[in-house]
């Protein structure tokens, strides 16, 4: 007997809170697995897009996305984080953000989530 098995992504985003301070370059490892949970699974080939956005739907900036192994880092450079928010509390701004993967002629986004921009009083003047 024998039987097949496919793997389905894209079922159920993961969705993930990150904090990020206005003016600093954040980053974000992502680990793509395999079932087993401690393999890192094949991503050769795949092609990654991240995009930070309001909530309203209006295209902020485009995320810089590195790739080495089984992981992916999502980075926010420091020059678009600067225009994220306003004000010196401790959140001044919430933005949403997303990963996409494409493979296969497919398109699959596995994270998306909020940026929690916090304010940074670094060269203010108070």
């Amino acid at each position: 007997m024998s039987s097949s098995i496919s793997q389905s992504y894209g079922l159920t985003p993961i969705n993930v809170k990150w904090n990020v301070v206005r003016g600093d370059t954040a980053e974000l490892l992502i680990e793509f697995l395999e079932n087993d949970e401690v393999t890192g699974a094949d991503i050769d080939g795949w092609t990654f897009e991240a995009t930070s956005y309001d909530f309203k739907g209006d295209i902020l900036d485009e995320l810089d996305v590195e790739s080495e192994g089984s992981s992916v880092m999502i980075i926010a450079p420091a020059d678009v984080t600067e225009g994220w928010g306003s004000g010196y509390s401790s959140v001044v701004a919430e933005v949403a953000f997303d990963l996409q993967v494409t493979y296969n002629n497919k398109i699959w986004t596995p994270i998306v989530g909020t940026i929690n921009v916090i304010g940074d009083i670094t060269g203010a003047d108070l």
